[in-house]
Formats: C-alpha cells, sequence, structure tokens
C-alpha cells in the first residue's frame, strides 16, 4: 500500500510531491487527463516568481518534475477511473485495469478549459489560441484580438486585455450577455471593446505558424465572413476532471470540489489541491502553493494515523 498518491502532474500535483518527497512518504503521481497540467498548453509564463525572463510553459513543468524525482517522488501515466473508501485506506481503479491502495490521496487533476473542438482550433494551440489571458495576454500588446464567450469570464479576460492589445472583439452566439450587469457595464465602456452578436467561429485562420484571423457564421442566417485578429482567447469556462469522483466526494453545483482553508475534503486522508477545487484565480502560483498545503496537511494526517 503506497503513503499517499497524487493524482495529477500539473504545477499543483508537482508542488504537493515535492513537498510529500521532502518528508520521505515517496509519493507516487498519476498523470491524470492532462499529463503536465495545462501550463503544457502555455507559451511563455511570465508571472511565475523566479524567472524574471519569463519560462516556457512546458519549461516550468520539466523542471518541477525533475525537482520532485530528486527527492524520490515515483511517476506513472495513467488515469484514475474509480475511487472507493476501505478500512485502511483508500482504493483506485485506473485506466489500464490496474488497481492500486493509498493510505493517503490528493486530489490535483485540475479542470480543463472547454474548446471549440475543431481541427483549426487544435492546430494553433499556443500559436494563437489559449485558454488563459493573465497567462498570454501580455504577448499581444499592440495588437488585436478576439474572445469567444458571453460570461463573467469574457467580460474579465476582455478588460484584462485591453491592458496591451489595441482592440478586444468578443464573439458571442446570442444576441445579449449572461454577465453580471457590472460586468457589462465595464465592457461597454471600455473603447477598445466591441461585440459581434449572433456569431461563432467556424474556423480559426493562420499562415502555418500563427493565428491571423478566423472564419464567423451568422447563426441566424448562415452568412460566412472572415475577420482579421492576432489571437483567440476561449472564455467559455472549464470543466473539472472529477467525474470519477462524483457521488464520493463533495462537490458544487459545477462539479469542483468543495475544500476548507487547509485542503482537507469530506473525507478525511483526501485532500484536493489545484484548479480541481479553485473556481476563482486559476493560476500557476495559486495552484502550486495549494498543493504545498496538501502535501503538508497529508503527512500530518499519516502521522496522526500511526
Amino acid at each position: 500500500m503506497e503513503n499517499i498518491i497524487i493524482l495529477g502532474t500539473g504545477i499543483a500535483g508537482l508542488t504537493a510531491a515535492i513537498y510529500a518527497a521532502r518528508a520521505n512518504l515517496s509519493p507516487l503521481l498519476i498523470s491524470g487527463p492532462e499529463d503536465g497540467g495545462q501550463l503544457t498548453l502555455t507559451t511563455e509564463v511570465e508571472n511565475f516568481p523566479g524567472f524574471p525572463q519569463g519560462v516556457l510553459g512546458p519549461e516550468l513543468i520539466d523542471l518541477c518534475k525533475k525537482q520532485a524525482e530528486r527527492f524520490g517522488s515515483r511517476f506513472k501515466v495513467d488515469i484514475a477511473t474509480e475511487f472507493t473508501q476501505m478500512n485502511s485506506g483508500f482504493g483506485l481503479t485506473l485506466m489500464s485495469g490496474e488497481k492500486i491502495q493509498t493510505k493517503s490521496l490528493i486530489v490535483a487533476t485540475g479542470a480543463s478549459a472547454r474548446w471549440l473542438g475543431i481541427p483549426s482550433e487544435e492546430k494553433y494551440k499556443g500559436r494563437g489560441v489559449t485558454t488563459c489571458a493573465t497567462c498570454d495576454g501580455a504577448l499581444y500588446k499592440g495588437k488585436e484580438v478576439i474572445v469567444i464567450g458571453g460570461g463573467d469570464s469574457a467580460m474579465e479576460e476582455s478588460l484584462f486585455l485591453t491592458k496591451f492589445a489595441i482592440k478586444v472583439m468578443v464573439i458571442h452566439r446570442k444576441d445579449s450577455f449572461r454577465a453580471s450587469k457590472i460586468m457589462q457595464e465595464r465592457f461597454f465602456k471600455n473603447p477598445k471593446c466591441s461585440v459581434m452578436w449572433d456569431s461563432v467561429v467556424e474556423e480559426v485562420l493562420g499562415d502555418g505558424k500563427k493565428v491571423t484571423g478566423v472564419k464567423l457564421k451568422d447563426v441566424k442566417t448562415g452568412k460566412m465572413t472572415e475577420l482579421r485578429c492576432d489571437g483567440v482567447f476561449l472564455a467559455i469556462g472549464h470543466i473539472p476532471n472529477t467525474s470519477f469522483l462524483k457521488g464520493k466526494l463533495e462537490m458544487d453545483e459545477n462539479g469542483y470540489l468543495k475544500a476548507d482553508s487547509y485542503s482537507h475534503t469530506n473525507i478525511p486522508g483526501v485532500f484536493a489541491a489545484g484548479d480541481v477545487q479553485d473556481r476563482r484565480f486559476k493560476q500557476a502560483i495559486t495552484a502550486a502553493g495549494s498543493g504545498c498545503m496538501a502535501a503538508m496537511e497529508a503527512e500530518k494526517w499519516l502521522a496522526g494515523q500511526e
């Protein structure tokens, strides 16, 4: 039986692994649905402390993994599909069919951004198509961008992008936003912001290296138009990777795990870290901090069981 298993190899899971490994717990990390987490889809990260010149997202993840391995963390590429409570711990069934047991568990499976699901979007991920304005907005200084969505997240992303971009166009499939009134007021008051109603992105256009525009479809008339832009920001929500835990751990209405301020879930010995329990910030540094907290709390909990 393992002392501790960490589900997820994003920045939260890797930070938890570093702390757990240094406590001689020999953690086992299971990669989950997105090995390396959302940072592997990000180009340059400029707001993570310690990197004054910035660092590529995949490079940051690789450095953290090497640091975790240095202290004795172990890694398995697989996905947890079933969770069960046992008298002396917890059981996990993996997609490969393997069954493993652990005394404690840290869930850091993250929340996957919703994507449009079109081939051209996949082609330009990290090269003009992104889901995080805070992460990538500064790369679009003096450029024109579009934001897809109609909720508070789309408004927040758009307003943040006006710090850098010269023009921010929101593409929304309906003729009104669902965002809160105050967020809409801020959006419409900003001279850099505009909106194209009743429209959906049918294709992301590019030159093979970067985004150059989008092809839009009017949902009412079916008319197709092309719009030039330098970047496409998706703000159509996130999906927490918690489906295998439904009915087992407490969640909110959107599937985010409920955890207290010390990372404890409703089941003693099970902890949550990173975006899987964070609906608000979704930043690399906050995910890392929660991974640290979860590992330290897990260490204390294990010590109390001896």
